[in-house]
């Protein structure tokens, strides 16, 4: 076959976009253990890096690279829901905690939706922009779906979620233990509320606990924020 053919057969093909994604994510994570978890390693920072990078040499559009790269993405909402496995063994914990943990997910959802947009809005973005932050606090399947619900651009949102979640998950246990905070419920709780997925994520190094009650915290956050989006955005047009 042609050298030119090959590489635009590599560019269109839907099993490309599976193919790099998968060898990314691969490569990232054997990187992150080589930095023995460092939150500067994170797999998803790493793995979006390279990602970026194959697109960059080989000029893929999105548009190309999304025809195989959205199979992937559909494995986003059962890897949401398998979260449920390590919090049933923290189930009577979370009986307890019951109705303060309401309250934390539903105040921190509105703060999460307000804050976004308030510096948007300080920084005189447009419109479409301030409502695709709306959902940078949630998960991507969430956010993209909610945010196309209300005018926004599902992509920018997934954008926003990405950064939000590596930064949650590189300052998360920095600053708690400046504030000399030690309970995996409250650590788990605030990173599942603010940094979702990725975060959940780091926070499962630290303590399956943590992991457990981060995976609790992001799929409610996702429920508030799925309700209350729909009722602020109003307020952006």
């Amino acid at each position: 076959m042609n050298p030119m053919a090959a590489v635009e057969v590599m560019r269109t093909s839907p099993l490309s976009g599976v193919f790099v994604t998968l060898l990314a994510y691969k490569l990232a994570v054997l990187f992150n253990r080589r930095c023995h978890g460092h939150p500067l390693s994170n797999p998803v920072l790493i793995g979006v890096l390279l990602l970026l990078g194959w697109l960059l040499a080989t000029g893929t559009s999105y548009r190309d690279y999304m025809k195989g790269g959205v199979m992937v993405q559909m494995l986003l909402g059962p890897a949401t829901v398998a979260l449920a496995v390590p919090l049933y063994g923290n189930l009577s914990r979370l009986k307890r905690a019951a109705g303060p943990l309401a309250i934390t997910i539903l105040f921190g959802g509105l703060v999460g939706i307000v804050s976004a947009v308030g510096v948007g809005w300080l920084l005189q973005l447009p419109q479409q922009v301030l409502l695709s932050l709306t959902t940078r606090a949630v998960t991507t399947p969430i956010a993209m779906s909610v945010s196309q619900g209300v005018g926004g651009i599902p992509e920018l949102s997934a954008m926003f979620v990405i950064l939000s979640g590596i930064f949650g998950a590189v300052i998360v246990k920095p600053l708690f233990s400046l504030l000399g905070m030690g309970d995996d419920m409250v650590l788990g709780t605030a990173t599942g509320i603010s940094a979702h997925g990725i975060g959940t994520a780091r926070v499962f190094q630290l303590s399956e606990t943590a992991g457990a009650f981060a995976g609790l915290a992001m799929g409610l956050n996702g429920v508030v924020t799925a309700i209350l989006v729909p009722l602020l955005a109003p307020l952006l047009h």
